[in-house]
């Protein structure tokens, strides 16, 4: 059990087990923080019952916009944590010079996350900014606020609905927000796995490429 500030007088923060390989977590600890390590289903840091935070590089943001996790995890921290945050930690420059990423893609995950997601997105220059930012942050929620640090709601289970969205967002280059407009439009996966490549760039945010992608990978006949 984690103990509050009261006993220990000092800040505690949980990290993910996998957060020990950075060196944010030294750097907290320099600033006689209590860094408790806990494997964690969503979130990487929590500085209080109500506070959570992903932290990503600049590589792995990227590279969860390629592989479809941002959005997913986006979710899922915004529905356990009430205050919850994103930090971004890099040169802000290598987001558009390090992958073949066009910027229209880039721009749009970051403004899907605050307005689609209202999810504050912090930058940090390193890791020992990281380590100040979180430290600031729980300071502020166990020593201001008088706030526990508790783990919320570990992995819940998929409703129906989340079930469908996962099974559309398998399709090439769909987003969770962009397979919840499709599953709006037409009503069920089998409805989308059904459309023509006209009927589907009815949908706001598919245009003649992605609609065709999609199109070819359910029509294409699987060879082992």
């Amino acid at each position: 059990m984690v103990q509050s500030v009261l006993e220990t007088g000092k800040i505690t923060i949980i990290a993910d087990t996998r957060e020990f390989q950075s060196n944010v977590v030294k750097e907290l600890a320099r600033k006689d923080c209590i860094v408790t390590s806990k494997q964690l289903h969503v979130a990487d840091y929590i500085c209080s019952e109500r506070v959570g935070i992903e932290r990503k590089t600049v590589s792995d943001f990227l590279q969860s916009i390629v592989d479809q996790r941002l959005f997913e995890q986006a979710k899922a921290l915004k529905d356990t944590y009430p205050n919850c945050a994103m930090i971004i930690e890099g040169n802000i420059e290598d987001l558009y010079s390090t992958r073949n990423i066009h910027p229209n893609a880039i721009n749009g995950a970051l403004s899907s996350l605050a307005i689609d997601y209202r999810m504050p997105f912090i930058w940090s220059m390193a890791e020992s900014h990281t380590a100040s930012l979180l430290h600031t942050i729980a300071k502020r929620e166990q020593m201001d606020k008088e706030k526990i640090v508790a783990i919320r709601g570990d992995k819940r289970v998929m409703s129906y609905e989340d079930q469908q969205k996962f099974l559309v967002a398998g399709l090439p280059n769909v987003s969770t927000v962009l397979a919840e407009r499709l599953l709006e439009k037409f009503g069920t996966p089998k409805k989308v796995f059904s459309a023509k490549q006209a009927q589907l760039k009815k949908v706001e945010g598919i245009a003649d490429k992605r609609a065709k992608s999609i199109w070819e990978m359910l029509n294409t006949e699987y060879k082992s």
